[in-house]
């Protein structure tokens, strides 16, 4: 049995869970609402305040799918009541992130500065270094955070770029000169 999937999913107070007709999974909560047609084979039931989803047979594919389905669930559960937070920080001399509006513009050691539009649902704030891209798809959020890691990775000399905010960087030796 999978370990994952057969964990039911605790649905906390002011949050609604409802399941339409090929498995759309639609979720209302505080902070708004989240909609996703999740694979048809998996039978998702709503019982007293938990979600519990089966699978029909012990077919690999149907183990695979019944720990992502609830997992998926789960995921929308906590966006819709918590949110999702990913940070990110940007290092070097000359390197800094600024807010124009809806708009985050980046000056990383390019020619121009890099203008990035803040996707529908997502939103981002710059603190000093720090880049806080918060939303309420788990999905979502982690795209524009790799989209905007994206744009300067950090290199292993002397750690120059954006990286994610608990990310290690694997530091090199630089050349040592002859003797």
């Amino acid at each position: 049995m999978s370990r994952i999937g057969r964990l039911p999913v605790a649905v906390p107070a002011g949050v609604e869970v409802k399941v339409a007709e090929n498995n759309v999974v639609t979720v209302k909560g505080p902070k708004g609402t989240l909609e996703r047609a999740l694979p048809v084979e998996m039978t998702i039931k709503v019982e007293d305040g938990h979600v519990v989803v089966t699978r029909p047979n012990d077919l690999k594919k149907m183990k695979a799918l019944h720990g992502l389905t609830r997992t998926l669930i789960q995921n929308m559960v906590i966006g819709v009541s918590q949110g999702y937070e990913k940070t990110l920080e940007v290092n070097g001399v000359g390197y800094r992130a600024a807010k124009q509006g809806k708009k985050l513009v980046l000056n990383l050691g390019y020619s121009h500065p890099v203008e990035m539009e803040d996707p529908e649902g997502l939103e981002s704030k710059v603190d000093g270094n720090k880049i806080i891209v918060s939303g309420i798809s788990k999905e979502k959020v982690g795209q524009y955070a790799a989209e905007i890691r994206d744009k300067r990775k950090p290199e292993p000399y002397k750690g120059k770029g954006i990286k994610y905010a608990d990310e290690v960087i694997r530091r090199k030796v630089g050349k040592t000169g002859k003797k």
